[in-house]
């Protein structure tokens, strides 16, 4: 149970970045940038943080088909 809500958690956050992606790819628009400002503190830690999530999931992506 535990790990399907880390699942769940890390998923949000990468559906989070596919949209600011789609944002920036579409728009020249970075909501990230835009709340906390470019590439400040802030906004770095969000952006990795998103990347972690990203990369948790991709590590529990097998346990879902078990």
């Amino acid at each position: 149970e535990s790990v399907m809500k880390v699942l769940l958690y890390s998923s949000y956050s990468c559906n989070y970045w596919r949209y600011n992606w789609l944002l920036i790819g579409l728009f020249n628009f970075d909501l990230v940038a835009t709340i906390f400002g470019a590439m400040s503190v802030m906004s770095r830690i969000i952006y990795v943080l998103v990347g972690i999530a990203g990369l948790i999931s991709i590590g529990l992506y097998s346990k879902v088909n078990d």
